[in-house]
């Protein structure tokens, strides 16, 4: 159980109001025009909202670092059909963001930190990747419209915004900070036997969601080539977005048995499947089956391999048998996960993916046990320059 805590945000300190496209009035313009609250004056993030934040460049390579992604698609292999193929994102497109911090006000295991992560991840998407402000929704539960609540309703009509229109080289962001927890697997798709979740504030009249159901609205929408990067800074969160390639700093963990769904001959469809375009890839590749095309059974095999043509890349804040600190640092409640990858990247921004993930748990081991991972949707090589 968590401990008590007391905190949150001094009165007259909003959170900042999500964008148009969610009926709400304008984001007041002196806080974004001006220094961001003194909660958010701390020395690891620092810094004040610019006007015009510049776009990251990835084309310099400083002493020869990480490459770039490459732009060509690639196959997965591992036994998958040459037809199925994704693409990295280089991230030149229209950028939108997601985050989502819950400190659970009055309520049991209530958290302080949450509303932070999110603040503070705000102003350093805003200042160091170029994401605007009206493309961004924001839900914390220190807020008084109702649509800016982080219910579960919000939070899943939220989710389909994020990912709707998304076009290739797009970069979409989503950050989870708020309870994490586990549920028993109903439809078997997970190693232990339970379904990772998250807790919006009203779980306790709501419900939780499951990682089953952010997988279906966040990720198998995509197509090949957007970037969805996400965050989550919660208990149980390794497989929150339930991505099959999981890699700790040694190398890959666990990725999927691909020479085994082609044995089945439906492997080839999904991407088709993915885009809208049942029996596309079937009807050249597979048209002796042309069962394996049906709508039905590609939609099984595509929820039980998880893989996607889409740039999906998550950074969790434990193993799903692990749980997260709620953190202070620097006078500051913070989570933990959230911290550690906003300091990494401020001081080194040209990393690549593991050395990142290392950088990551270097900022933590000091600290704490939990052991943050990298997942993601298809083989990715990790020593290309993190992008976002």
């Amino acid at each position: 159980p968590q401990p008590s805590y007391g905190g949150g945000y001094p009165q007259g300190q909003p959170s900042p109001q999500p964008p148009f496209g969610y009926q709400q009035q304008p984001p007041q313009q002196q806080y974004y025009s001006g220094p961001p609250p003194p909660q958010q004056q701390q020395q690891q993030y620092g810094g004040h909202y610019q006007q015009g934040p510049p776009q990251p460049n990835y084309g310099s390579r400083p002493g020869g670092g990480p490459a770039p992604p490459p732009t060509a698609p690639q196959q997965f292999g591992h036994g998958a059909p040459n037809s199925y193929n994704f693409r990295y994102s280089n991230c030149t497109g229209r950028r939108k963001a997601l985050l989502i911090g819950i400190n659970y006000f009055n309520q049991r295991g209530q958290l302080r930190g949450c509303i932070n992560d999110v603040r503070n991840m705000t102003a350093y998407l805003s200042e160091h990747f170029g994401y605007k402000r009206e493309d961004m929704v924001i839900l914390t539960d220190d807020q008084q419209n109702p649509m800016s609540q982080p219910t579960k309703q919000n939070i899943l009509r939220a989710m389909h915004w994020l990912v709707k229109d998304a076009r290739p080289n797009d970069s979409l962001f989503f950050h989870y900070s708020g309870h994490g927890g586990q549920t028993k697997d109903l439809d078997g798709d997970e190693d232990d036997g339970y379904d990772e979740v998250i807790y919006p504030v009203d779980f306790r009249q709501t419900g939780h969601i499951t990682d089953d159901e952010m997988h279906r609205i966040m990720v198998r929408p995509l197509q090949a080539g957007v970037r969805l990067t996400a965050i989550f800074d919660s208990c149980h969160s390794g497989t929150a977005l339930d991505l099959p390639y999981i890699y700790s700093t040694q190398g890959i963990l666990k990725e999927p048995n691909l020479a085994k769904e082609a044995g089945q001959g439906l492997l080839g469809v999904i991407s088709s499947y993915s885009q809208g375009d049942l029996g596309g890839v079937a009807s050249n590749i597979f048209g002796f089956i042309k069962k394996a095309a049906n709508g039905d059974e590609v939609r099984e095999r595509n929820l039980r391999t998880k893989t996607s043509p889409a740039d999906v890349i998550m950074w969790s804040g434990s193993k799903d048998d692990q749980t997260s600190a709620d953190a202070t640092i620097a006078s500051q409640a913070t989570g933990a996960m959230s911290w550690a990858f906003v300091t990494a990247l401020k001081k080194s921004p040209q990393q690549s993916y593991v050395q990142l993930l290392n950088s990551i748990r270097d900022e933590l081991a000091t600290r704490y046990t939990q052991k943050p991972q990298l997942s993601c949707s298809h083989p990715l090589d990790t020593n290309l320059l993190f992008v976002m």
